[in-house]
């Protein structure tokens, strides 16, 4: 017979982190995600921000911390954009969300797990873009499958050397 093991919700490991890099790390990305696609051009592939929403909600594991993280981000990206504002605070906070309360149910600091949990975050984000821009907005925004999924398995690489960056700013709550 197998074991099965139960990890009660005080025994996940939450993490916290100081302030200059829970506000600086996410403005950064803000910044360079403004800014690296102009003069890089393959780098519109990524989504910095979402990547720093996911990491720090599933770090938190917190829903409403994760809620207020990618509508934060979300915002503040939408400031910099020539699109409607509210666009990707709306999709940022469904993923900020959804990302803090899965943290919660599954291991996150595998890179395998990392890669799929981004993979399919980023589908997410990009299919509530999606249906923001055509139903609230009226924009005309097309959906591009090989190019879609092709980022999103560009954003779940560099999501396992991102976060293993970023881990090493974690402190134990």
């Amino acid at each position: 017979m197998a074991n099965v093991i139960y990890t009660s919700r005080e025994q996940i490991e939450v993490y916290r982190f100081p302030w200059p890099v829970a506000i600086g790390v996410p403005l950064a990305a803000i910044i360079l995600q403004a800014f690296l696609p102009v003069r890089i051009s393959f780098f519109s592939a990524f989504d910095l921000p979402l990547l720093v929403t996911i990491f720090f909600a599933v770090a938190w594991r917190s829903p409403v911390k994760g809620l207020l993280t990618g509508s934060a981000i979300g915002l503040v990206q939408d400031a910099l954009t020539d699109r409607p504002l509210g666009v990707y605070g709306i999709s940022k906070t469904v993923v900020g969300y959804i990302a803090s309360s899965l943290g919660v149910k599954i291991d996150v600091e595998n890179p395998g797990s990392r890669f799929l949990m981004t993979v399919a975050f980023y589908m997410t984000h990009e299919f509530i873009y999606l249906t923001i821009m055509r139903g609230l907005v009226g924009q005309a925004h097309t959906w591009r499958w090989a190019h879609e999924l092709g980022a999103a398995v560009a954003n779940g690489l560099m999501a396992i050397v991102l976060f293993a960056i970023l881990d090493k700013f974690k402190q134990r709550t």
